[in-house]
């Protein structure tokens, strides 16, 4: 079977990489295409997997340059398509959903965020689609009928505990692991359902460096410039290596959903800060029914500060959040074994 799996950003990559690799292990012939997205070539070539860049001269932000981009992605996605004639193509894209029934290949869609959060994806990915894996707390709106809903988490593709196993080594290679530190992370916040979102910004994330310096270092990863002031806490790393690095930290802070997510499955407690909490049906069940991690919305900046100190102040915070994720475990699926078996035995 040849399987074509398109990656349109980084967090597509750690979704993927161990179903590639067990579709590779079982005699399938798979193709890896690309778009140029932040460090995604980069987590590509590290991880040693060939792929294809569809898009490499980029594309401007502008409403024009996206639409440009698009057309330029799906002509060559398609050209792509009659040279390699796979049998398959999955992935989170809208190019995907455009090509496979032109070409009369089955999309399948991975997913996690409701609809209604990201409504210009759902409205053009979701119809072209032959089916849609997502979390059972998601909701896919008008398009619920072709989907199929797991028990899990996207993150669990990755983080689980039969793919991933956290490794004091390669935190010394930048730092002392045993001493406590706490991981900060700035998204762009500049997706298309992202207009409008705020999340961190430079005042909120000085107070809480002020908050947190007395009980360790921080360490900070973004996605934006940071000021002056904050780029002294700027930490570079192979992004090969952050989950191994979150798995250790003593606090997540950010304002990116999936890097809350993993800390989340990782035991790590969290706390995320943006317009998008309340919205997501995941995370809610990770905050709400596991209280692995807290979601605070802008308006209730000095709620954000409370739950920080409030976190720092509790007795064997580790242990209680490694229970609770040992708890959430036991309910939730490896995603990457559910993936792969899902295409492997897809009948169109």
């Amino acid at each position: 079977m040849r399987v074509l799996v398109y990656l349109g950003h980084p967090a597509h990559f750690h979704n993927y990489k161990n179903t590639i690799a067990r579709l590779k292990a079982d005699g399938h012939e798979v193709a890896v295409l690309i778009k140029k997205k932040d460090i995604l070539e980069e987590l590509l070539k590290n991880a040693g997997i060939p792929y294809h860049n569809i898009l490499e001269e980029g594309r401007k932000d502008s409403q024009l340059g996206i639409a440009i981009g698009l057309l330029k992605r799906t002509w060559r996605l398609d050209r792509f398509c009659r040279e390699f004639r796979p049998d398959i193509l999955t992935g989170s894209s809208v190019e995907n959903s455009l090509i496979g029934p032109l070409r009369h290949i089955p999309v399948i869609n991975i997913g996690e965020d409701d609809a209604d959060v990201v409504p210009k994806y759902a409205r053009t990915a979701y119809p072209g689609a032959s089916v849609i894996l997502c979390p059972d707390t998601c909701d896919c709106g008008k398009w619920n009928a072709k989907a199929v809903k797991y028990p899990g988490y996207q993150e669990l593709g990755y983080l689980h505990p039969e793919n991933f196993t956290p490794s004091k080594e390669v935190v010394q290679r930048y730092f002392d692991p045993d001493k406590p530190y706490f991981l900060m992370r700035f998204s762009g916040l500049n997706a298309h359902h992202d207009a409008g979102i705020r999340g961190i910004n430079n005042e909120i994330a000085r107070h809480l460096i002020e908050i947190l310096k007395p009980h360790g270092r921080v360490l900070i990863t973004s996605e934006r410039p940071l000021d002056a002031g904050l780029e002294p806490y700027r930490i570079a790393i192979n992004p090969l290596d952050i989950h191994h690095v979150m798995a250790y930290a003593d606090l997540y802070l950010g304002d990116s959903q999936t890097m809350a997510a993993e800390a989340g499955v990782l035991g790590v407690p969290y706390v995320r800060f943006n317009d998008f909490v309340g919205k997501i049906g995941y995370l809610k069940e990770l905050e709400e029914k596991y209280q692995l991690g807290f979601g605070i919305t802008p308006d209730r900046e000095a709620d954000l500060y409370a739950t920080v100190q409030s976190l720092l102040e509790m007795p064997d915070r580790k242990a209680v959040f490694q229970s609770r994720r040992q708890r959430m475990l036991g309910e939730k699926i490896n995603f990457a074994t559910f993936l792969t078996d899902f295409i492997e035995h897809y009948k169109a």
